[in-house]
């Protein structure tokens, strides 16, 4: 692994999270199970209930991107120190990308069929798919091979295309641009990639302290409810449109996730795997998939207590396996292993704390166990992928990965707009009208989504954030 430009399972992680986002996203709403929503939207009338403790899938995929995200800081950023950049350097790139992500964040809201028009009609699609091209034009990383000075063309009259756009736009209510009118999953993955990878440049080899740095979040998160300076500085927010202290509490799942990358730095190739039993890896692999599960499944039935019991026997059948494997003592996936067990003790103690486990508000158990959880699933991602050599099972999450902006946007600004310009999408939706044909109907779209991504990677044409 260490010797490759990119970390495949790192790659097929975040495919994974992209495009669980996008099918959550298309969910029909409807009687399914209450574990096919997030847990605070129970069906049928899926009324936000902030009391109603429980973990489900779709509650699972932000932390997944957050995780990945993190995890790929150390990754990108030991690259360029390789090459000669300093601190300073690192510095601006990470603020470059935070106005990258925040310009993303603000555009694509002003873009977005539902947004333009509850109802969408003809004009409504083209917009979309205006909206498509013009963040093509300002973010894509064009092919080496093409000339500088026609990528630069491109891309300057991408940004003036844009900013012309939304001096025009208006919406249903008479309203024009707006800089509170931003995607809020990007806006905290703005100051997440913003604050994370600061940190990360100033610890890189001091890991207390971004513990130590964990641990003043987790105390400041403790004490905001309470009056005093800890809810000043909770509550102090300049530009809440962009920023807001209460964000920072996803560095709780980023900055585990950096510790995960500073242990893929370090990951030695060939020499960890000469003893390994193929039929171990692969009962190795799927037991931490049954962890999941069963996390999932328990923190959602609330059997909180059964949940933990059975977590840590499973990781402890784990870590017996594979010591017996004569694995060495700090062999990495024994360490990621190490951490999971870490985590996820975390998130269990705090379980009972804030009402139980919840994504909105967030608890601090929900920070730890879904981060745990996301180390599981990418320590099964390795072990399938890097291990037992199985890449091709999961080309179409890698490249997803590799392009994961191109398939947020991409539904809802081309497959979606192409589908009902052509009235292919009332055709799809007139046999699949009820609760789990509907479902079918969104794992179809989800799979043009990540078909189409593939095409775009394909060419080698990737959106810079």
């Amino acid at each position: 692994m260490a010797g490759q430009n990119r970390i495949a399972a790192l790659d097929a992680l975040r495919g994974l999270a992209i495009l669980l986002m996008v099918l959550s996203g298309m969910g029909p709403y409807g009687i399914m199970p209450a574990w096919m929503y997030h847990a605070q939207l129970p069906p049928p009338e899926h009324n936000f209930n902030p009391g109603l403790p429980g973990l489900t899938w779709v509650d699972l995929v932000f932390p997944l991107f957050l995780f990945a995200l993190g995890a790929a800081i150390p990754l990108a950023y030991n690259r360029r120190l390789e090459n000669g950049e300093n601190t300073r350097k690192l510095i601006w790139r990470t603020l470059e990308r935070g106005f990258l992500l925040g310009s993303f964040a603000i555009f694509l809201q002003h873009i977005r069929p539902l947004t333009l028009n509850p109802v969408p009609d003809l004009w409504t699609w083209l917009q979309a798919v205006l909206g498509f091209l013009l963040l093509f034009l300002m973010y894509t990383r064009f092919p080496a091979e093409w000339k500088p000075w026609f990528c630069h063309v491109f891309r300057i009259g991408g940004w003036s295309a844009a900013i012309i756009y939304l001096i025009l736009v208006r919406f249903p209510d008479g309203s024009g641009c707006s800089l509170n009118r931003s995607d809020i999953i990007l806006v905290v993955l703005t100051n997440a990639a913003v604050f994370g990878g600061i940190i990360w440049i100033f610890t890189r080899e001091r890991l207390m302290v971004r513990l130590g740095i964990m641990a003043i979040l987790v105390a400041l998160r403790v004490s905001a409810p309470l009056d005093g300076w800890v809810k000043v500085i909770w509550d102090f927010t300049p530009v809440p449109w962009i920023y807001k202290f209460y964000y920072l509490q996803y560095l709780l799942i980023v900055l585990p996730g950096t510790i995960v990358g500073d242990i893929l730095i370090s990951w030695k190739n060939g020499t960890e795997e000469k003893n390994r039993s193929n039929s171990k890896m692969t009962w190795i692999g799927i037991l931490l998939s049954i962890l999941v599960i069963s996390n999932l499944v328990g923190l959602q039935a609330r059997w909180v207590e059964m949940t933990f019991a059975f977590s840590m026997i499973l990781l402890a059948i784990i870590y017996y396996v594979w010591r017996r494997d004569r694995i060495r003592s700090d062999d990495s996936m024994l360490i990621l292993l190490r951490w999971t067990v870490f985590l996820l003790i975390i998130g269990f103690a705090f379980e009972p704390f804030e009402g139980g486990i919840k994504k909105d508000r967030s608890t601090l158990s929900y920070y730890f166990i879904s981060t745990g959880l996301s180390v599981s699933i990418f320590s099964a991602l390795t072990i399938w992928i890097d291990i037992l050599k199985k890449q091709r099972w999961f080309d179409l999450l890698i490249v997803n990965g590799k392009n994961p902006m191109i398939a947020y946007v991409g539904f809802g600004n081309l497959v979606w707009p192409v589908l009902a310009i052509s009235g292919l999408d009332d055709m799809i939706r007139s046999v699949s009208e009820g609760p789990w044909s509907g479902f079918l109907r969104s794992i179809l779209y989800t799979l043009l989504v990540a078909l189409m991504v593939k095409i775009f990677t394909h060419y080698k044409l990737f959106w810079r954030t």
